[in-house]
């Protein structure tokens, strides 16, 4: 998070005292407990580790992170009283100098708009070698103009940004500097829960305050693309972009999020890990931006409900939901209702797992995904396209009511076959439509409308074949149902009767 100097003022900084008392040093042999045999054998005390020292390594690791400051140029409007109170505000908070409202011109001339620049935020930063690369987040330095570096002796660069990822929050910057201190890269794969890390940076805009505490959990899943560090360092606005380092002094991690509910440090903070930190780096550095694999499908998470029923006997994968028409997923036969179990041969434990994996693919390579279809496990080979913005299909067929001579199945659904023209529309090749929804259907959350694809592993081809399938069911055991609504297709559980 970075320090809004604008919306933020502190008035005041509030030091309090305490007094620390010291124990005196354990020895070796305790004093005999009492009601305890004269001559027995003094019992012998265990020694107690100690905190861990961190001064060696903010001394080493210090003077390698930097301050960054940034500023947007903003247009002050002529003629109004709205400018002349941006004008006061811009003089008192920030020293600005304005011009005079009429300019050289006179009173007969249009004034011209006049520019002032305007600090828009702090945040931290870290040197990753001598030769003047920086990294930071993105979000840092989002929207500004001129983006200033400040070391821990004093110097100032003002720095280029070479490029930015919204996805990971991660920029690279880089000033013009020979023979700078740098921070070495570790390995974010290699961390253990609870072992000890610092955070160095510039909270509040106190620059070069050093926090220190434990990893928390790895990889955990608060982004789209990213499995974040979890710690209880303090982190709060302004630190944003520097660096988790661990107790040999290496990098693991960039400081991105915390988790608030005040928006200061409530004892969560979040790291963006160092191995997708460099792969972006290394992207941004050859080519000026960063391209991610896309598979073209759109996923879901599956349930126990769904493993069970399918046959797949614990929940794991990433359920299909709907194909992008035309998409890579559909040119290699993916279909909605495939379970993704693994993808170039590495295991989907839960659906977040193969967007990374699918991103992290070289744009134009071939990869192969292994589905779960109807009983069996398929290898297909697809062939990785540019992540884009992805299109849904179109609209759902128009529901229909309930007959009045029909019946529900067991199940709680009337359904009817559906018409060449609506499986045009909706892409499919077979399937019902959901006339009428009642019962423990209806309590699952199917609707009037619905397209049914789907029931267990058994592919539906029309409404006869269907309630026959629903009659030969085992009452006593849940049933999925592959259902599409609004173009998004879905495992449904109906639980069976209480």
């Amino acid at each position: 998070m970075t320090s809004k100097t604008g919306s933020t003022i502190l008035s005041a900084l509030l030091f309090t005292g305490a007094s620390l008392m010291f124990s005196p040093a354990v020895h070796a042999e305790a004093a005999p407990a009492a009601g305890a045999a004269a001559g027995a054998a003094p019992v012998v005390t265990p020694p107690v580790a100690g905190l861990p020292d961190f001064a060696d390594l903010v001394d080493k690791a210090g003077p390698a992170v930097v301050n960054i400051r940034t500023t947007e140029r903003v247009k002050l409007g002529q003629g109004g009283g709205g400018d002349e109170e941006m004008q006061e505000f811009l003089r008192r908070f920030f020293g600005g100098q304005i011009p005079p409202r009429g300019g050289r011109g006179g009173r007969g001339q249009q004034p011209q708009p006049q520019e002032e620049e305007v600090q828009r935020g702090v945040g931290s930063g870290f040197i990753i070698s001598d030769d003047g690369y920086v990294m930071t987040n993105a979000h840092v330095v989002e929207g500004a103009d001129e983006v200033t570096v400040t070391l821990t002796d004093r110097r100032e660069f003002k720095a280029k940004v070479l490029g930015a990822d919204k996805r990971s929050d991660v920029a690279l910057l880089k000033v013009e500097a020979r023979n700078l201190p740098s921070l070495r890269i570790g390995d974010s794969n290699k961390i253990r829960v609870g072992e000890w890390v610092i955070a160095i940076g510039s909270p509040f805009n106190l620059e070069n305050t050093v926090t220190a505490g434990i990893i928390s959990a790895k990889a955990r899943d608060t982004g789209e693309y990213l499995p974040l560090i979890q710690s209880d360092v303090a982190v709060n606005p302004g630190n944003s972009g520097g660096p988790l380092i661990n107790m040999r002094g290496e990098v693991i991690g960039i400081n991105s999020q915390i988790a608030t509910l005040s928006g200061a440090y409530n004892g969560i903070s979040f790291a963006v890990p160092i191995d997708e930190v460099m792969r972006v780096a290394d992207q941004i550095k050859k080519t000026g931006k960063v391209t991610r694999g896309r598979l073209g499908v759109q996923i879901s998470e599956v349930t126990r409900d769904v493993a069970e029923s399918l046959g797949l006997g614990r929940a794991r994968g990433a359920e299909v939901a709907m194909v992008e028409p035309g998409g890579p997923a559909e040119k290699a036969g993916v279909k909605v209702g495939d379970i993704i179990l693994k993808f170039n041969g590495k295991d989907i434990e839960k659906s977040s797992d193969l967007p990374r994996q699918v991103g992290g693919t070289a744009v134009g390579s071939r990869a192969t995904v292994t589905v779960w279809r109807r009983g069996q496990q398929l290898d297909l080979p697809v062939n990785i396209v540019e992540l884009q913005d992805e299109q849904a299909p179109g609209a759902k067929p128009a529901p229909k009511k309930k007959a009045p001579d029909q019946s529900t199945n067991a199940l709680g659904l009337q359904v009817s076959d559906l018409t060449p023209a609506q499986k045009r529309e909706a892409r499919i090749e077979s399937g019902v439509l959901v006339d009428f929804a009642d019962g423990r259907a209806a309590a699952a959350g199917i609707q009037s409308g619905d397209l049914i694809l789907q029931l267990n592993n058994a592919e539906v081809n029309n409404a006869a074949q269907f309630n026959g399938l629903v009659t030969k069911l085992d009452a006593k055991k849940p049933v999925a149902l592959l259902v599409r609504r609004e173009g998004v297709t879905r495992y449904v559980v109906i639980k069976p009767r209480q």
